[in-house]
This record gives C-alpha cells, structure tokens and sequence, in this order.
C-alpha cells in the first residue's frame, strides 16, 4: 500500500481513538498488522509516537479558557474553598504522580506488552465488561459533578488505574480513568473531563519519553532507534500529525456533547466485541 495512504490511515485512526476509551494504542498496533506493517519497523514506531503530539496539542486548545481559569484561582479555586493540596492543577499533579511512577517502574514490561495482540484483544474485552457495569452501576449516581469539588483520595485513585493502561495495552487510558472517576464518585462528564485534564501531563510525558529512547540509542534503551528520516520520511510524519489533530479536535468536541447525554454503554459493547475479535485473529496466527 502507499506510503501516504498508509499515514492517513494510520492519522485517522489515532486522531478518532485518542480520547475515545477504546485503546488507541491498540488500535494503531492492530491497524498496522493488518496494514501489513511490522510491529519491530524503527520508522513505523516512531511514526506512530510523533502522530500522538496532534491529539496532545488539541486538549490545551479546546481546553484554554478552562485551563486559564485554573491558573488564574490557583490555590484558592473559583468559589475560594480550595487549598494547595485540593485545587484541580494540585490533583491533577497528584493524579500523574501516580500514573508515571509505577509506569516508569515497570517500563520494561510496558515494551515487550506492545506487540502482543492477544493481549490487547483480552484487555480491550476485560475493559468493555467492566466499563459497561461501572457506566450502569455508576454512571447516573456520581456527587461529584465538576473538576473543582474533586478530592485527593479520587485524584490518587484515578492516576493509580490509569497506570494500568501502558502496562496492558488494550486498556485505554480514557477508559480506566472514567471508570475509577465513576467508581470515585464522579458524575460521566466531571470524570470524563478529569480524564482529558490529566491526558495533557501523561501524554506529553509518555510521548516525551518515548521519542527519547529514539532520539538516544545506546542509553541502555531496549527499543531500537528509527535511524535518519529522511525528506519523504518527514512528510509521511506530517501528514500523519495533521490528520490526527483535526480528527482529534473533533472526536473531544463530539464526546464532550456526547456523554452529557447519553452513557459509555456503547463504547463498552464495542471494546468487547473488538476485543474478541482480536482474540480469535491472534489464535489463528
């Protein structure tokens, strides 16, 4: 297939999955096995890194207003009942705290896990059933209904499940912060834009991180590097950027309007029956 058909592709499939709780990562690595694209290929790995900043990149943007009103009432908050240790920049701090320390811990672990389909197929379906009780038990019964009310003990959980989502591919980190935001107490939209609030620290870092184990070899790194990109290597990455910030602006746009009506039901069904289906692929193979 053409190179430039494949990084659209490839665009539109992180730039749609991102924020979604399905598991991009997942996605793109299936996508590519299907695409017939080697899960080891240096370039195809780093594409695939580099593509994430669009979706980064779109969440301060839809997000500015919300985010400037945070930094302009930090520490007190809007309503002046907020202190250093409860206002939503500090959670949001504490939430990838304890995201990044147990990821950063078991990152060997988190690599050999990315090529393992079968393992996304069980994660992606495990996730749909426990989204899919949690959205039924949950979804309509939370107290906490906005980012400001939020509580340290929530922000730790939040950040702790999330972790899960690097260590078994297929998890989803949309996923498992909406489901321990529900578990918590948070209402589907305070837990779904809890969720996007702290996408911003974890994703810049992870893609971060992972750009610099490229960008160094021979660091004790255990991924190998892509090598020089040359011209074409450079618009495929372009390309690719473009593609998953315009249809990740739209996807947080739309699920935004979304979930305040309607629950993560659909999501859930969807993860299953994708999940299952990856399942019986990778058995085949």
């Amino acid at each position: 297939m053409n190179d430039y058909l494949l990084s659209i592709i490839l665009g539109l499939v992180e730039g749609i999955t991102e924020f979604l709780p399905v598991s991009s990562t997942a996605h793109l690595r299936i996508s590519e096995a299907l695409l017939g694209i080697s899960l080891e290929d240096g370039f195809w790995k780093m594409f695939s890194i580099v593509i994430q900043l669009g979706p980064i990149l779109c969440l301060p943007i839809l997000f500015f207003a919300r985010i400037r009103s945070f930094f302009a009432t930090f520490p007190t908050g809007k309503r002046g009942d907020r202190t250093l240790l409860t206002h939503p920049l500090s959670l949001t701090f504490i939430a990838f705290v304890c995201t990044a320390v147990p990821s950063l811990l078991l990152k060997k672990v988190i690599g050999k896990n990315l090529e393992n389909l079968a393992l996304m197929g069980v994660s992606l379906a495990v996730g749909g059933v426990i989204m899919w009780i949690v959205d039924v038990m949950y979804g309509s019964k939370g107290s906490t209904q906005d980012v400001d009310d939020a509580t340290p003990t929530q922000a730790v959980v939040v950040g702790l499940c999330q972790s899960l989502a690097p260590i078994f591919p297929g998890t989803s980190r949309s996923m498992a912060t909406i489901v321990a935001g529900q578990l918590t107490g948070f209402t589907r939209s305070a837990a779904l834009e809890f969720s996007f609030l702290l996408s911003i620290p974890t994703m810049a870092a992870a893609t971060g991180y992972d750009l610099l184990k490229f960008l160094r070899p021979g660091k004790g790194v255990d991924v190998a590097p892509a090598g020089p990109i040359d011209a074409h290597g450079w618009v495929l990455v372009l390309i690719g950027f473009v593609v998953s910030f315009v249809l990740a602006y739209a996807t947080v746009a739309w699920l935004l309007n979304w979930v305040r009506t309607r629950g993560f039901v659909p999501f859930a069904i969807y993860r299953i029956v994708a999940g299952v289906g990856v399942i019986l692929w990778a058995m085949k193979g």
